[in-house]
């Protein structure tokens, strides 16, 4: 083991060393765990390969020591399954006669598990483990225990644990860069309690399944549209469009001092003595292209975008009851063009290409950030140009490529230029949009027949 002053402990331990460390905790910050049957199937595999070999390297494992605990923050998803596979084997016979645990018991007995997806996928990893341990003959258990090992680093200082979190999973492939987020404006909280962390972690566990799709395909491209960047793919490299300003200490800027000001009065007004009477709530008045504010207001902000997102998708929904409380509620039933719009889109039959998947997601991120700005004034005139505007790269390319759309969507005449800047709605809504010149075949219309339809009768095709 080596160790210097402020330096961290680094050593190469066995499976048995580690696996019975009773002080082992899953901090807030880490993500669910996901492995699956495939991952814990590779694990297994490896370990029964290399059973002939003195010793094999199975990874890292990095802990905080807070001076109580040892906080996992990177390798959980390996050391759970370790033990998983350790737990199997000591309760056979054979495992409990080779095995000296000294009578302390597994660390994972001990780890209190309080989110449902790792719970589920536990379980379910336990008992496939539970059905390959008959595979392991008396060689191959002493080797797991004593030959299997990891590079252990422990880590004091929590700035530095953090920051060793980023760097490691920036490199590595299970990491999304979400994940990546959520651990930054964890440790940006410092000033606030551990019940506001766990609201925290709680709301972003809400859209868990949902948050690849609500960066990638809507904030981080309406962040980069907006300002004339490239929407493409958003990766671990770019996870500074949403990091920000830390509003507990932020420097003395003037840009700062509106922020600030949103900040404390929103916190006053929602922890004020009076709301324990009137019950009354109000959000932070966030906009989507904002400063970031990192810690808590980040987790809100990303809540509070993916129910917009709902709020625009579920116009497209199968499901009459979830359509009707979506964004066409607000739709006038006087006026039918929007209403067209909405349900060709839903309908017609070219929808599920991928080249219309992308227009779409330009149209609906267009509408997103209109509404985010304006709220339901004028959306019914609003979808009709996002829908000229968006649909007229579909019917001027016989095939549409993602980088046609982002193309499309960052030029300076955009509409997302054009939200940005603007401080009524009409200066959106009286922009014009060009005649799309149509250069589809006989086979290409009869996929988008409905949406050159619409064109056609709004004057907007050039044949």
């Amino acid at each position: 083991m080596f160790k210097t002053q402020n330096s961290p402990i680094t050593d190469i331990k066995a499976v048995e060393q580690i696996i019975f460390n009773s002080t082992f905790t899953i901090p807030t910050y880490q993500r669910a765990y996901k492995w699956n049957i495939k991952n814990v199937n590779q694990l297994i595999d490896d370990i029964l390969l290399h059973s002939d070999k003195t010793a094999y390297r199975l990874g890292t494992i990095v802990l905080h020591n807070d001076g109580s605990l040892l906080n996992i923050v990177d390798g959980q998803q390996r050391m759970l399954t370790l033990s998983l596979i350790a737990y199997e084997l000591l309760n056979t016979d054979l495992g409990k006669l080779l095995v000296k645990s000294k009578g302390k018991d597994l660390s994972i007995a001990k780890l209190e598990i309080k989110n449902s997806l790792s719970k589920q996928n536990l379980k379910r990893n336990q008992l496939h483990i539970k059905s390959r341990i008959k595979e392991f003959s008396r060689d191959e258990i002493i080797f797991f225990f004593q030959k299997c090992e990891v590079v252990y680093i422990e880590l004091t200082d929590i700035s530095e644990a953090f920051q060793f979190f980023d760097s490691q999973n920036t490199r590595g492939k299970d990491l999304e860069p979400h994940d990546l987020l959520k651990a930054f404006h964890l440790r940006e909280m410092t000033s606030n309690s551990e019940m506001e962390r766990l609201e925290c972690v709680s709301q972003w566990e809400d859209v868990t399944d949902d948050l690849h799709h609500v960066f990638e395909n809507y904030l981080y491209k309406i962040r980069q549209w907006s300002k004339g960047r490239s929407g493409l793919y958003f990766s671990k490299s770019k996870i500074d469009v949403f990091k920000g300003l830390t509003i507990e200490n932020p420097a003395d800027y003037n840009f700062t001092k509106s922020y600030k000001i949103n900040h404390f009065f929103t916190e006053n007004y929602n922890n004020d003595f009076a709301r324990n009477i009137d019950k009354q709530y109000i959000n932070y008045p966030f906009q989507i292209d904002q400063v970031i504010l990192n810690g808590k207001r980040f987790f809100e902000y990303t809540h509070y975008y993916a129910k917009q997102i709902k709020h625009i998708e579920d116009a497209y929904h199968d499901n009459d009851s979830k359509r009707k409380k979506s964004i066409s509620i607000h739709l006038d039933n006087e006026i039918l063009t929007a209403r067209k719009i909405l349900a060709t889109l839903r309908t017609y039959d070219g929808k599920k290409r991928s080249g219309d998947t992308y227009v779409k997601n330009m149209f609906d991120c267009a509408l997103l950030y209109f509404t985010d700005k304006f709220g339901t004034t004028k959306l019914d005139e609003a979808i009709v140009k996002f829908f000229l505007w968006s649909y007229s790269v579909r019917l001027e390319q016989q095939a549409v490529q993602l980088v046609t759309v982002d193309n499309h969507a960052k030029e300076y005449t955009s509409f997302f230029r054009h939200i940005r800047e603007a401080v009524k709605p009409n200066e959106v809504i009286h922009r014009s949009v060009k005649p799309a010149v149509y250069v589809g075949n006989d086979k290409a219309v009869k996929n988008i027949e409905p949406i050159v339809n619409i064109f056609i009768d709004l004057n907007a095709i050039e044949k």
